[in-house]
């Protein structure tokens, strides 16, 4: 814990969390915008299930360049300053710092997470939403969120320690962003290699075009649940191949 906090001092000058935020706010508002033109041309699809998957999209596209930039600026303050070394010689286990940085930065993406939800919650509440705030609904939504955001996280850090120059990491965070916007349009055998796509592949609600109309349809929890364990699997499995393969890296 104290490793954990000791990161995320180090990132008090580097206004991380303000880069999260006003990040946060420009897709929020987006997804806002979007869901209310829908509305506007079907009144039929003024409810819970447009939002949420509007915001599904969107994090397809932009939470995977979040994660990078975020990673990114956790992991750069041991390449620029070179002190892994230092950190070394003070018998700091690189497998304890590896797993410190990964921590923190799954706290700071955590953050983002809820402040959708609760976006959510308060777009419907004052859009008048006939139906009560779906509790479960907003859960199964975070739920596929976070478990996506640490196996892109795991990856991304797996990246960003090997290679020291981060326009390389930057740019594989803005090649997910592409894949997971696009994803939905790969066949399910080529997108579920891409860890990007869960974004949307998780989401509790997807859409459906007929006879030109947008239909949004809520997935089976159940149906959901074997996706999820094995991203969790892949997830585990990314961030102790990266951890094993950092930590042996010659200094």
């Amino acid at each position: 814990m104290g490793m954990i906090s000791l990161e995320l001092y180090k990132l008090r000058r580097k206004h991380l969390f303000l880069t999260v935020i006003l990040f946060l706010f420009v897709e929020i508002g987006w997804a806002f915008i979007a869901t209310s033109m829908s509305i506007a041309r079907n009144p039929d699809n003024a409810g819970w299930e447009a939002l949420i998957a509007m915001l599904s999209s969107m994090n397809g596209l932009f939470l995977p360049v979040l994660v990078a930039v975020c990673v990114s600026r956790i992991c750069d303050m041991e390449h620029k300053g070179n002190t892994w070394k230092m950190l070394l010689t003070l018998s700091v286990r690189p497998g304890a710092l590896y797993s410190a940085k990964y921590a923190s930065a799954c706290f700071i993406m955590f953050v983002p997470c809820v402040l959708q939800v609760l976006a959510i919650a308060t777009y419907g509440i004052i859009n008048g939403f006939g139906q009560p705030v779906p509790i479960f609904l907003l859960f199964r939504f975070l739920a596929g969120i976070v478990i996506t955001n640490m196996t892109v996280t795991a990856f991304q850090q797996w990246v960003s320690m090997t290679v020291k120059n981060q326009a390389f990491a930057l740019a594989l965070g803005m090649i997910g962003g592409f894949t997971g916007m696009a994803a939905d349009l790969f066949p399910e055998g080529i997108r579920r290699i891409f860890v990007w796509s869960y974004y949307t592949g998780l989401s509790p609600v997807t859409q459906s075009y007929t006879s030109e109309n947008i239909q949004f349809i809520i997935r089976d929890a159940g149906s959901l649940l074997p996706v999820m364990l094995v991203l969790i699997a892949a997830g585990i499995g990314i961030y102790l191949a990266g951890c094993v393969h950092v930590t042996r890296q010659e200094v």
